[in-house]
């Protein structure tokens, strides 16, 4: 761990905080690197009843830091280096894998990589004014950090696609609406406090064997569709339509894109 993250453990309840709040939280190789390790910690520590993910500052996560992402392309991302998925799907996948449940409080800014992140935990209480987005294809690209395989469980479809295709931002009472939050709120920590310490106070083994069950009512080809989301975006990164998004983006102009061929 580093100290991109903050880590608390308190009566069986583990607090996860990004503190990169300059940054409005956003992911560089060090909070990608410290996300996993704290999970990976979590899954052997049997003393956590429940986990909570939390921004420091005014977000939540704003996504990757454009460095990184910058540097994405230089990454062979169909290299399976975390069980079913590579670095960056693990950092939101493992809050799936995690044995305890995991609740996001979101509050601010959460955007493209963040909110896959959010999407990881079994419960999310987001405060009515969060700006949120599947940002990815501002930049021309794809969802790739196991967003694709979290999504279908809570939100229809359509829904899914317009918000991908657009990259729109849309607000916290929205994803209430669309069933991203489990609970839109004021306090969304506070929230997040009082179910964790409702959860601590079950049965651990029961909590757990619980998890297990929802996390397989399912049964997809998560490890394919992983994958597929890493061929995608290997495809896309660097291309020539890519480098236009995103150099139309710090351009502040209207892209220009070549037709497929």
């Amino acid at each position: 761990m580093n100290d991109t993250i903050s880590y608390q453990l308190e009566d069986g309840i583990a607090r996860v905080t990004f503190t990169r709040p300059e940054k409005m939280n956003a992911l560089n190789q060090d909070l990608f690197e410290a996300l996993i390790a704290t999970g990976e910690a979590i899954k052997a520590d049997k003393s956590v009843r429940a986990v909570i993910l939390h921004g420091a500052g005014n977000a939540f996560c704003a996504g990757l830091d454009m460095e990184l992402m910058m540097a994405v392309g230089e990454v062979d991302l169909d290299e399976r280096t975390h069980g079913l998925s590579n670095i960056f799907q693990q950092v939101a996948w493992i809050w799936h894998e995690v044995p305890v449940p995991v609740i996001a409080a979101v509050h601010g800014t959460c955007f493209g990589g963040g909110l896959q992140i959010m999407t990881g935990a079994d419960i999310r209480y987001i405060h009515p004014d969060t700006k949120l987005s599947i940002m990815e294809m501002k930049w021309g690209i794809v969802p790739d950090m196991a967003g694709t395989q979290l999504w279908s469980a809570f939100v229809r479809e359509d829904i899914i696609r317009e918000l991908t295709y657009t990259a729109r931002v849309f607000s916290g009472r929205e994803a209430g609406e669309y069933g991203f939050a489990t609970r839109v709120c004021d306090d969304p920590l506070a929230e997040a406090l009082a179910t964790a310490e409702q959860i601590a106070n079950k049965n651990p083994h029961a909590i757990r064997a619980a998890k297990r069950l929802i996390n397989q009512q399912r049964q997809p080809d998560f490890a394919a569709g992983l994958l597929a989301e890493s061929v995608e975006q290997t495809a896309l990164m660097k291309s020539p339509n890519q480098i236009e998004a995103v150099m139309a983006n710090f351009e502040k102009r209207a892209p220009k894109f070549a037709d497929p061929s």
